[in-house]
């Protein structure tokens, strides 16, 4: 019987699972134990149940696995999906010290041990107490989800746990340059299928100069990429926070820094959770803003972030909807004179045949490294291009010479002339280019073979201006074409006196 406990909304607890041995393991210190557990969780379940498991002394290994039932449902109902993940003895206090892995529901069974630990779960001793297996349901079909878990204890001596190897935080050797990067990556350490080589080897090929690895809810790739990174590709960690009402990258936090995700926007915890990514050093990004997904869409407000995705893998309607509200908050900001968001670009790439790079953020450093890095998003000294063959330049000029690049603000008098210059190479064949202010989109025209794009205005005519470079609009000239596919998007430069 399932009953309410005092540690978080949403959360149920279930009777413990204990065992023979419970004042430690049998006289050879050896051999295993398992317990099975079954039950049923009907449609409104909590967003989280917890199994407690009364582990004894001298286990050396934890192992579980589970199955739960897919009946049919009528279409356009959300059938079963449960995830799982489990806390150690040291409780399940949200933010607490006690969180061990996490596979959601990409892993049938996952083991920890002290030498090594399945992907998505870290390695360490298998102490004595409490263990909470964690299951998340995270869809229930209207004829309910039936599940069963399977605990098994393995005894023995404990082992030395590795020490991880963390990527170092700089390259040598790389000034202030553009960096191409992807900041939104899944391996198998989560719920993508390939491996850190394997991304590696991709990021390379598309010719960024660095990554984040941001798998949902779990720290434990943070180690996962000795050997792969170089002078040619930084490599940065962080974390996909993957909660019921949205998902957020915490981007380029400190190696090791776990980021709780159990809570929802009526819990009033996101703030929390938004400062320990910022005292970790990293950039609070939420991510696809308006995927269709369950749970995907952002409902916590954007007064904590740092930049926000407007652009997450192939370009879709959701993120023609997602540039649209981000376009409204710059007109908000540019009438407020008050702080603005840089857009960002993520492949979110977890399988082949989806494209890491696919997009790209391009951002402005003073160096190859985190801290550089992170300082050119935050500032909004960044583009996004679809790939790497996408190049540009984007700057404002006055008659006087004042100059204004990606991020920048131009001091001008309001009837000041200024001239708007984008310079775009690799652009797709039938390629647009277009001004987008605080008014609309003022300014469209075919990339011309040369690149070279110029428009004048004022500052009371366009508090900021931001670029456009779009494929072919979709419809072929009906009257009634859709906006093409976005090949780059720039962020804005403003003008005018602050």
């Amino acid at each position: 019987m399932l009953k309410l406990t005092a540690a978080a909304a949403g959360v149920f607890t279930l009777a413990p699972v204990t065992f023979a041995h419970a004042d430690g393991p049998a006289a050879d210190g050896r051999g295993e134990e398992s317990r099975t557990v079954s039950g049923r969780l009907r449609p409104g379940a909590p967003d989280y149940v917890y199994l407690p498991v009364e582990v004894p002394r001298g286990v050396h290994e934890l192992a579980v696995s589970y199955t739960y039932d897919r009946p049919d449902v009528p279409q356009g109902t959300p059938g079963n999906t449960l995830d799982i993940g489990v806390f150690d003895e040291r409780g399940t206090e949200l933010g607490g010290r006690g969180f061990r892995g996490w596979s959601g529901g990409a892993r049938t069974e996952f083991a920890i041990s002290a030498e090594q630990a399945t992907p998505g779960y870290l390695a360490g001793p298998v102490g004595p107490g409490t263990w909470h297996v964690v299951l998340g349901p995270y869809t229930v079909a209207p004829q309910g989800l039936a599940y069963e878990v399977k605990v098994t204890l393995r005894y023995g001596p404990t082992g030395t746990t590795p020490r991880p190897v963390y990527p170092p935080q700089h390259a040598k050797g790389r000034g202030r340059a553009w960096y191409r990067g992807d900041n939104h990556l899944h391996s198998v350490y989560s719920d993508g299928k390939r491996t850190p080589a394997e991304i590696a080897a991709a990021a390379r090929a598309a010719g960024l100069d660095w990554i984040t690895t941001t798998e949902h809810n779990t720290t434990s790739a943070h180690g996962a990429w000795e050997g792969l990174w170089g002078d040619d590709l930084l490599i940065l960690t962080g974390e996909e926070v993957t909660t019921r009402n949205g998902h957020v990258v915490a981007l380029g936090t400190d190696p090791g820094v776990f980021v709780d995700w159990r809570y929802r926007a009526r819990d009033h915890s996101f703030g929390r959770f938004a400062r320990v990514v910022h005292r970790a050093g990293g950039l609070v990004v939420p991510a696809h803003p308006h995927a269709t997904c369950v749970g995907c869409s952002w409902k916590y407000g954007y007064a904590e972030a740092d930049a926000m995705e407007v652009w997450n893998g192939p370009y879709t309607p959701d993120d023609e909807v997602a540039i649209a509200q981000w376009d409204s908050m710059l007109v908000a900001s540019a009438r407020e004179g008050g702080r603005w968001l840089p857009a960002m670009g993520n492949s979110d790439a977890h399988r082949e045949p989806q494209v890491v790079g696919l997009p790209q953020t391009v951002v402005l450093a003073d160096g190859l490294s985190r801290t550089a890095l992170l300082a050119g998003i935050r500032a909004g000294r960044s583009w996004i291009a679809e790939s790497s063959s996408v190049h540009l330049t984007f700057e404002a000029v006055t008659g006087q010479g004042a100059h204004a690049g990606i991020g920048d603000r131009l001091p001008a008098a309001p009837d000041a002339e200024v001239t708007v210059r984008l310079d775009v190479s690799g652009a797709p064949s039938g390629a647009t280019a277009s001004f987008v202010t605080d008014q609309g989109r003022l300014y469209s025209t075919p990339v011309p073979a040369d690149g070279k794009i110029s428009w004048r205005t004022t500052p009371s005519y366009a508090a900021y201006v931001r670029a456009e470079v779009r494929h072919p609009a979709n419809g072929g000239g009906s009257g009634n074409d859709l906006p093409g596919a976005m090949a780059a998007l720039t962020n804005p430069i403003f003008l005018g006196r602050e």
